[in-house]
């Protein structure tokens, strides 16, 4: 948490709140991120005005004409608009963006992550003339968007072939597709039939054509209700997500499964709560 559908929710929330704004500066807390916070590269924004908003894997990017300012919310962040732009940073906040609108209303939004697992990079536009942008931010952005024309059955039972990891940690690893985190990881697999542990080379091209029609089905509904938050997620407005209402195995653990009424079971896999029904996961 969160995950590609709360980044998505907030990277169109800030299209709308702050596209064609100029930046005109930053505050920080000093806190380190996950990484060192990129003060130098802000500091040569000021003045200039955002290009785009967009979203790559779990990143909210805010495009310039140097480079891109590349945001990952972590496991708790979550950007909100601040009331007043000269606001005293809060005990979570760590960073406060300032901007001038066309119509001259100054604008604020507030970075906010209790754990601090988020990160602030910065990419040069140099950078990308020798690596994709995917490439830059990491492994786990490698693979495709779940959106993209290509993602299906095929490319994953192609992605797959050899793969001796167990589907889930596969599907998460961001190899193949990028953005499916735990929560809809678990959630995918649970509405393909597919059991987390089942290795992702023994899957056949039938199922994985359902796996895939469950993680364009599942993500876009999630992006629709505003996302799941399960502790700390809000959206640009302060609004919880509502997504989570509509989950059918995570975060259910002895709670009878909608389809067979077994109770739902938990196991851990890489570090992370996995939720499936035994009776209908295979």
């Amino acid at each position: 948490m969160p995950e590609l559908p709360e980044v998505e929710v907030t990277a169109r929330a800030l299209r709308q709140a702050i596209s064609g704004c100029v930046f005109q500066g930053f505050r920080h807390s000093g806190k380190r991120l996950r990484h060192a916070f990129p003060r130098a590269a802000l500091s040569r924004l000021i003045c200039m005005p955002v290009l785009s908003i967009s979203r790559r894997a779990k990143y909210v990017l805010l495009e310039f004409e140097p480079g891109w300012v590349a945001i990952h919310l972590g496991m708790s962040g979550s950007i909100e608009q601040a009331t007043v732009a000269s606001q005293a940073l809060g005990l979570h906040d760590h960073v406060l963006l300032q901007f001038g609108s066309p119509a001259g209303v100054p604008r604020a939004l507030v970075f906010n992550d209790p754990r601090r697992f988020g990160s602030w990079q910065w990419i040069d536009r140099s950078q990308t003339q020798t690596l994709e942008l995917g490439a830059l931010l990491g492994d786990a952005s490698s693979g495709i968007e779940p959106f993209d024309p290509r993602f299906n059955g095929q490319w994953m039972a192609e992605s797959a072939r050899g793969r001796r990891t167990g589907i889930k940690q596969w599907l998460m690893s961001g190899s193949a597709v990028v953005g499916v985190g735990n929560i809809y990881a678990c959630e995918a697999l649970f509405e393909s039939g597919i059991h987390p542990l089942r290795k992702a080379s023994a899957i056949s091209r039938t199922r994985y054509d359902r796996l895939a029609q469950a993680v364009k089905r599942i993500l876009q509904a999630a992006i629709d209700s505003g996302g799941s938050t399960i502790q700390n997620f809000v959206g640009l407005n302060g609004e919880a997500g509502r997504y989570g209402q509509m989950h059918c195995v995570y975060g259910r653990e002895g709670q009878p499964c909608l389809r067979c009424s077994r109770p739902i079971r938990r196991l851990v896999i890489g570090q992370r709560s996995t939720f499936f029904c035994h009776g209908c996961q295979r």
